[in-house]
């Protein structure tokens, strides 16, 4: 309930009731409300001339948003310290498991290949902070394809963990020839005088000589690829050992083998002769890994001491003229 005012009348000498006038309480009540409207626009023009003012829900937001930022950069540091992990495995995997293994190295570009095609990030454009988050994506594709890369590898290396057994009886590892029934180691692996056609060539084995007759050893676990004449080898003897390994033996005068035929290391597989293109008794003796010829001295570990390997490594490297 309003109060009821007085004021005091000079000319009666008495208090009178202050009557309101209707139109004064209207205007009154339009002022305030344009006081209002005006106050509330003038609230707003500040309201969008000064950024720093925030509702709740953006002050919200923009912590959300803050807070993604930071677990993102998160993200890309751990992702950086899994590559140095990766990059150590992928290291080990190389130069020390596959080479123990005796398998060929993964190829850098291999491991490192990109994602070729369509922009496969554009669905990630347009947003205020999408050079980083594509940046993660692409970080993360890559480190989840060398992953799948580097795994199939070790499964590679875990075969080949329990086939080392297998490996070692397989690789060449002896001398085709005993030492007591050697004549002479009568020449290495590298450039030769050949004896029949009078010029330097490349003598891709070793010549061992014998009397004609004496025993021929496998070198390894293997089985008979070959067991025939050959044009300049004469009567040849090629032994397939897996691993990507093989082991010729020419010149012979007998087989005591048949193609298919398994054998194992140190059993007799044919003998010393003087076929094809030969000037004497002896055995011509390759080692190929990888279809690729290799020096046989690396592989008599299995049965010469230091000095006679010592004595081996001397005789192979003089450049004399070769049997074949």
């Amino acid at each position: 309930m309003s109060k009821v005012k007085y004021y005091y009348d000079n000319e009666s000498l008495s208090y009178k009731k202050i009557e309101r006038k209707p139109g004064r309480r209207i205007g009154l009540i339009a002022l305030g409300i344009a006081s209002s409207f005006l106050a509330g626009f003038i609230l707003l023009i500040i309201y969008f001339n000064i950024p720093q003012i925030e509702t709740p829900k953006e002050k919200a937001l923009k912590r959300e948003l803050n807070n993604l930022k930071i677990q993102y950069s998160v993200l890309n540091k751990k992702i950086d310290i899994a590559q140095e992990v990766l990059a150590d495995v992928q290291h080990r995997d190389n130069n020390i498991y596959r080479v123990y293994f005796e398998a060929n190295p993964i190829p850098e570009e291999q491991r490192k290949a990109g994602f070729g095609g369509v922009n496969r990030y554009q669905y990630l454009n347009g947003f205020d902070n999408s050079e980083l988050i594509i940046e993660t994506h692409k970080k993360m594709d890559i480190l989840q394809k060398q992953i799948v890369v580097q795994s199939k590898s070790l499964d590679e290396i875990v075969k080949l963990a329990k086939e080392k057994e297998k490996l070692l009886t397989a690789i060449p590892a002896i001398q085709p020839i005993k030492n007591e029934n050697l004549t002479r180691m009568a020449s290495g692996y590298g450039m030769r005088m050949h004896p029949i056609l009078k010029y330097r060539k490349m003598h891709n084995g070793m010549d061992f000589t014998a009397k004609k007759g004496t025993d021929v050893f496998a070198t390894g676990d293997a089985t008979v690829k070959k067991a025939r004449r050959s044009r300049g080898f004469g009567n040849l003897i090629i032994l397939d050992h897996g691993f990507g390994y093989e082991t010729y033996y020419a010149h012979l005068s007998a087989f005591e083998v048949r193609e298919g035929q398994k054998v194992k290391r140190g059993e007799v597989i044919g003998k010393v002769g003087n076929t094809g293109l030969s000037t004497g008794a002896h055995l011509h003796y390759e080692v190929h890994k990888n279809g690729k010829v290799v020096n046989p001295i690396n592989y008599y570990h299995g049965d010469l001491t230091a000095e006679e390997y010592d004595i081996m490594l001397n005789q192979s490297t003089l450049e004399n003229q070769s049997l074949d």
